[in-house]
């Protein structure tokens, strides 16, 4: 794999893992202890990156948030989404909840017109100019 398609894996994974501990409960019957999660990668036959993390569920199921400019949290699903050629969540009879992500594996995304690894064009906000009702420009002047 690309390093900048292992760079992606370990951001999915850490968002994973931060989500599983917010959220979910710790899976039942695991020896590594109380408040334990299951973390996995794995290559599959076509070449896809699968990384996944398993918790005891949680009170609601996993769902890109739309936080406000000033939120603290809720953007870790959209960051696997820009991330991500596709994710889901996967019950089991026990209760446990996956969350999978199969990661970009291309360096080229045609479609966006850029290399995969410039995580920075992928993700990004508006620009302020483009909000309506944000002009700085009056503040500036009213200040001067």
């Amino acid at each position: 794999m690309a390093e900048s398609v292992i760079d992606d894996a370990v951001l999915v994974l850490s968002e994973l893992l931060s989500n599983a501990c917010k959220h979910g409960r710790p899976l039942d019957g695991v020896a590594v202890g109380d408040g334990a999660v299951r973390a996995a990668w794995r290559v599959d036959p076509a070449g896809r990156l699968l990384v996944e993390v398993t918790d005891g569920g949680g009170p609601t199921r996993p769902a890109p948030a739309t936080p406000s400019v000033t939120a603290h949290g809720g953007r870790g699903l959209n960051i696997i989404t820009a991330l991500a050629d596709d994710w889901g969540v996967r019950d089991d009879v026990r209760g446990e909840v996956t969350v999978w992500v199969v990661v970009h594996t291309d360096v080229y995304d045609p479609d966006a017109g850029h290399r995969r690894d410039d995580f920075v064009s992928r993700v990004v906000a508006p620009a302020v100019s483009h909000l309506p009702g944000l002009d700085f420009a009056e503040a500036f002047d009213d200040a001067g």
